[in-house]
C-alpha cells in the first residue's frame, strides 16, 4: 500500500501557513466587529455548523423554541454562511424596515437565480435600479384606486367558486385551488374561463412548486457551496434544473403571448398586463422583458396563499361551528336575503374580516418569511451582523406569541375587535417588510375576504358526519392543509339560487 509522505519542513509550512490563515481571518473580524459578539445560536455540528438546521421549514416551531432561548435574534453558522433569524415583529421592523437600505437585498441564489433562470424575476432581482423599475410598475398596477375595476371579477369567480361547491362539495380543495388560481390568472392576464386559462393554472402550479423549492433555505447545496454549479451535467439537480427551466419560461411567456395577441387584434379583456401594455408610466418605454417577469411574479404571490388561507378558514369553521354561526349572523344583517356580497361590502362585515384574518394568523400560509441578504455590515442591539448575512423572519412566532388574554393555540376572531387587545394585526406580516413588502397585499386581501365572505353567506360546514376533522397541514414553504373531509352544505335553496343567477352571467 502506497504512503504519502511528507517532510517535516512541509508540514512545518503547511501548519505556519493554516495558523496565519487563521489568525488574519481572526483580526479582520475583530476589526469589523469592533469586538462585539454575534447574535447567539445553536452550537451546531463539527464542520457543518447549524446552517443546515434553518431548513427545517416542517418544524416552523422548532425555530420558534429557539427564539425562546435565545431572544430576538438567533443566529445560524456553518460552511462559511450566516443566516439570522428574526424573532419579533420589532426586530423585523427595525432591520428589514427601517435599515432597508442595507438589508433589502436577497441572497445570491446559486440553483434559482442562475441554473432555473430567475436572475431577472423580482424575487431575486437585487436592490437597485432594476428592482425599482419592476416595483415603479407594479405599484401603478396595484394601488387601491387601479385594483377596484377588479372587483366584479373577484366576486365573479368567488361566485364561480360557489357553484363549484355546490356541485361538487367533496371535492373542495380542488374547487379551491382551482378558484384562486383562475382570479390571479383573470386579474393579471385578462384570460377567460376554458382551456387556456386551466392551462396557464395548472402550469403556473408547476412553476409556483419550483420556486418554492428553489428560494427555502437549506434545500440546494449549491446555494451554501456555489462551486457546486460547474458540477457535471448529469448530477441530479443539474438535470432537475434544466428541466424545471422550462417549465418556468412557458409559465412566463404564453400567457404574455396570448395579451400581446389580444392587445394586437382590439380584444383584450381587461387585465393589468393589457393595462401595463397600453398606458405605460408617462414618457416611459417599458421593456418587454420586464413585464413578462412581472406577470409570472403575479401568479407566485398571489394564488398558493388564497388556496392555503381559505382551507384554512374552512377547517376552522368545521372546528369552531360557533364563530361560523356569528359570521352568518352578521352577514344575514347586511345582506338580507336578495344578494350575496360584494367586496364593498367589507366594512360594514367586520366579524367576517376578523374571521379571515384570525384564519391567516391561527396557521400562517407563510411561516417563514423570503430571505433577505444584508449588504455591509451592521450592529443591531449590541450585536454584530456581518455583511452577507442571510435575515429570516419567523412569522410564525410573531403568530404565536405569549398572549394574556387570547389563547395564540384558539381560534378566535374576537381579539382585533377587542380595543383593549394588542394582537398584531397579520396584514402587517403576512405580506412581508419594509421595501419589499408585496404590491399586491390589498389586491389579495380582497379575494380572501369575497371567498370568504361567499363561502359563509352560502354554505354551512360542520366535520364528516363518520369521523373527526384531520387538523395536519403540508411542510412547505407555503403551508396548508393537508387533505381533510367536511360536510358543505347550502344554508338554504334561496341562497343556492343566488349563485347559479350570478354565475349565469359571469365573464371569467
Amino acid at each position: 500500500m502506497a504512503l504519502l509522505v511528507f517532510s517535516m519542513r512541509e508540514l512545518v509550512l503547511a501548519f505556519i501557513f493554516a495558523a496565519v490563515f487563521v489568525t488574519i481571518r481572526r483580526l479582520r473580524y475583530a476589526q469589523r466587529s469592533k469586538g462585539l459578539p454575534m447574535p447567539p445560536g445553536p452550537p451546531g455540528k463539527p464542520f457543518v455548523g447549524s446552517i443546515m438546521e434553518i431548513s427545517q421549514y416542517e418544524a416552523p416551531r422548532v425555530l420558534a423554541r429557539y427564539g425562546e432561548q435565545y431572544g430576538d435574534l438567533t443566529m445560524f453558522k456553518g460552511l462559511g454562511n450566516h443566516a439570522l433569524v428574526l424573532n419579533s415583529l420589532q426586530a423585523m421592523n427595525d432591520l428589514l424596515d427601517k435599515r432597508g437600505s442595507n438589508n433589502s437585498h436577497r441572497p445570491i441564489s446559486v440553483y434559482g437565480g442562475e441554473l432555473l433562470g430567475q436572475n431577472e424575476s423580482v424575487v431575486y432581482l437585487p436592490y437597485g435600479e432594476e428592482w425599482r423599475a419592476h416595483r415603479k410598475l407594479a405599484h401603478m398596477a396595484l394601488s387601491s384606486t387601479a385594483i377596484k375595476q377588479y372587483h366584479s371579477m373577484q366576486e365573479d369567480i368567488a361566485a364561480t367558486l360557489a357553484k363549484d361547491l355546490l356541485d361538487s362539495p367533496e371535492d373542495f380543495f380542488a374547487s379551491v385551488r382551482m378558484n384562486a388560481g383562475r382570479v390571479v390568472i383573470a386579474i393579471t392576464y385578462g384570460i377567460p374561463a376554458g382551456e387556456m386559462q386551466i392551462e396557464c393554472i395548472n402550469r403556473g402550479e408547476h412553476a409556483l412548486e419550483i420556486g418554492t423549492r428553489a428560494v427555502a433555505p437549506g434545500n440546494y447545496l449549491c446555494d451554501l457551496l456555489p462551486f457546486l454549479k460547474h458540477a457535471p451535467s448529469w448530477v441530479s439537480f443539474q438535470r432537475e434544473a434544466r428541466e424545471s427551466k422550462k417549465v418556468m419560461l412557458a409559465h412566463m411567456m404564453r400567457p404574455y403571448e396570448y395579451v400581446k395577441r389580444e392587445v394586437a387584434a382590439g380584444t383584450a379583456l381587461p387585465s393589468l398586463m393589457r393595462d401595463l401594455m397600453t398606458n405605460p408610466p408617462k414618457g416611459e418605454t417599458v421593456p418587454e422583458r420586464r413585464l413578462q417577469w412581472l406577470g409570472s411574479a403575479m401568479f407566485g404571490a398571489g394564488s398558493e396563499t388564497t388556496y392555503a388561507t381559505i382551507l384554512t378558514l374552512v377547517m376552522a369553521m368545521a372546528l369552531f361551528p360557533e364563530k361560523q354561526k356569528l359570521a352568518q349572523v352578521e352577514l344575514d344583517r347586511v345582506l338580507g336575503s336578495e344578494r350575496l356580497p360584494t367586496i364593498q361590502d367589507r366594512e360594514r362585515l367586520p366579524y367576517v374580516d376578523a374571521v379571515v384574518k384570525e384564519a391567516m394568523r391561527w396557521q400562517p400560509a407563510v411561516h417563514m418569511g423570503v430571505p433577505r441578504r444584508s449588504a455591509e455590515d451592521d450592529v443591531y442591539n449590541g450585536f454584530f451582523v456581518p455583511k452577507g448575512t442571510t435575515l429570516i423572519p419567523n412569522v410564525w412566532a410573531i403568530a404565536y406569541a405569549p398572549n394574556s388574554r387570547y389563547d395564540p393555540e384558539a381560534f378566535i376572531p374576537e381579539r382585533y375587535l377587542d380595543p383593549k387587545e394588542d394582537t398584531v394585526d397579520p396584514s402587517l406580516w403576512a405580506f412581508g417588510f419594509g421595501r419589499r413588502i408585496c404590491p399586491g397585499r390589498l389586491l389579495a386581501e380582497n379575494s380572501l375576504f369575497i371567498f370568504a365572505a361567499t363561502i359563509l353567506a352560502v354554505f354551512n360546514i360542520s366535520p364528516p358526519a363518520d369521523g373527526e376533522l384531520e387538523r395536519e397541514f403540508t411542510q412547505h414553504l407555503v403551508r396548508s392543509p393537508k387533505s381533510f373531509r367536511c360536510q358543505i352544505t347550502p344554508r338554504s335553496a334561496a341562497k343556492a339560487k343566488l349563485v347559479e343567477a350570478r354565475v349565469a352571467i359571469n365573464v371569467v
